[in-house]
């Protein structure tokens, strides 16, 4: 089936009892045993949970995955990957990282011995270059967190099987929807399912999808080990918006390349980073092995005083942080997302004091941009070819 039908089909056939079409909600810690040495194939909500369940094989069948889990949040879902490696370890890491992820490598787990390399991951001999005889995998953003770059996901699968190594792809930016790595080798994909796959700012949490029985086995017991999982109300909101995520996805692609291309023309504003643009570095890439673009946008204004006055000035676009909401939202990477990394860092890979990110939601296209440009200060968008 079409991975729309798969998502909107989530949960659908679980409750057989009732013939209920939504999932329930089992609110519940413990599970009764119908006898001594017997079990319902549910003991303890930790270990399992009917509504989590659900969730987690809607995750792994979208995926193409043996095995989904859900963590309690995307980050706890990433700490608990880590846990498969051991001191010593080196991992190969997406240089333009999520600043909450940088700061689990690099302010809590090299506490633990691992080590970690920062590369420019759209480039695979980058990649290969820096492998050392103790790396043990490669975490990669699919599209990276705020500069969109796009990884060869196939490429650098194949160089990890070439060199024995796991290849765990953040596929928070694309969802299976619109691209699945597991299908061009990867090992592991993980999301924050806040983002699209929840789709509606209301609840938080971490999916991941394992493409093998035997590592997903180790998975399990790791995350049954430490439990940092997702509850079973914050499990059926998560399904809720996973139903709709296609529908949302194409809105959302549909209105972002509007506003990439307004913005381009813009002159205001310095650069564009967004995929779907034909100028874009991985757009013939990502056109090759997704099927879409995304609806994240980053762009450069050209006098950092404008920074605050778009920030504090959209009416319609939310000053917030987070990402993938049916809402479209407007950040300040340096300051907000990115803090916690370098400030040297932070400039030379560009994630300066002019970058702004955008979510874009499901509004009226027309109106978001009427929002932008009352807030750049209105009457400044250059005429031309795509202005509707």
């Amino acid at each position: 089936m079409n991975i729309a039908t798969q998502a909107a089909q989530i949960g659908l056939d679980w409750d057989t009892r009732t013939g209920a079409v939504t999932v329930p909600i089992y609110q519940t810690a413990t599970f009764r045993h119908p006898g001594l040495g017997q079990s319902t194939g549910y003991d303890y909500s930790r270990s399992g949970n009917p509504t989590r369940q659900a969730l987690e094989e809607g995750i792994a069948r979208l995926d193409g995955g043996a095995r989904g889990f859900a963590y309690a949040s995307g980050m706890a879902a990433i700490a608990n990957l880590l846990l498969l490696f051991r001191s010593g370890d080196h991992l190969v890491v997406t240089e333009d990282l999520y600043g909450g992820t940088c700061r689990l490598f690099d302010q809590i787990l090299v506490q633990y011995g691992l080590s970690f390399t920062y590369v420019d991951t759209s480039d695979p001999e980058a990649v290969r270059g820096a492998i050392r005889p103790e790396t043990r995998a490669l975490f990669v953003e699919s599209l990276t967190n705020p500069l969109l770059k796009v990884a060869d996901v196939a490429a650098l699968s194949a160089l990890c099987r070439e060199r024995g190594l796991l290849c765990i792809v953040d596929n928070t930016f694309l969802t299976p929807y619109l691209l699945r790595p597991l299908d061009l080798g990867a090992d592991i994909t993980v999301y924050s399912g806040t983002k699209y796959l929840s789709g509606h700012n209301d609840t938080v949490s971490g999916l991941v999808a394992v493409r093998d029985q035997v590592l997903a086995d180790r998975v399990y017991f790791l995350q049954n080990s430490v439990g940092a999982v997702l509850g079973p109300q914050d499990a059926w909101l998560t399904i809720r918006g996973m139903k709709t995520l296609s529908v949302r996805l194409d809105r959302q692609q549909e209105n972002a390349g509007r506003i990439a291309e307004w913005l381009a023309r813009h002159p205001r504003v310095r650069r564009v980073f967004y995929p779907g643009l034909p100028d874009h570095p991985g757009h013939e890439l990502l056109a090759r092995q997704a099927r879409g673009f995304g609806a994240m946008i980053a762009f450069e204004v050209d006098d950092k005083a404008l920074v605050e006055r778009v920030l504090l000035n959209t009416e319609l676009i939310s000053f917030a942080e987070s990402l993938g909401g049916v809402e479209t939202l407007i950040t300040f990477p340096q300051v907000q997302t990115h803090a916690d990394i370098p400030p040297a860092v932070r400039e030379r890979l560009g994630i300066n004091d002019v970058l702004l990110r955008l979510s874009v939601g499901i509004e009226d296209a027309d109106d978001l941009i009427a929002d932008l440009d009352q807030a750049f200060g209105g009457g400044s968008q250059r005429p031309g070819p795509g202005n509707r």
